[in-house]
């Protein structure tokens, strides 16, 4: 959701995501797939193990930043339950 209010707002994609974004999309899922951690994943910026190259890793920070602020409105079902499971992880 996140990425596809980041590619609608900077890249003017209609009804799904750039070529940018949908590698970056198919990254993040290989990688979560990868994930040592599996369901119980801490959040990206608590998770001890950073398996993203790091120019992946700055384009999803730049993601997550823009379109954080906005997921309340476009999602807020979505954006409630980010916070409670991230509320669940950190304790």
């Amino acid at each position: 959701m996140m990425l596809r209010l980041y590619c609608k707002g900077h890249h003017h994609s209609v009804g799904g995501l750039c070529a940018d974004c949908q590698e970056l999309s198919e990254y993040a899922m290989t990688r979560l797939t990868h994930c040592k951690f599996g369901d119980s994943k801490p959040t990206c910026g608590k998770c001890t193990v950073h398996c993203y190259k790091p120019e992946m890793r700055r384009r999803i920070i730049e993601i997550m930043r823009y379109s954080g602020p906005k997921m309340l409105f476009a999602h807020p079902l979505a954006a409630i339950r980010h916070l409670i499971d991230g509320r669940k992880n950190a304790n």
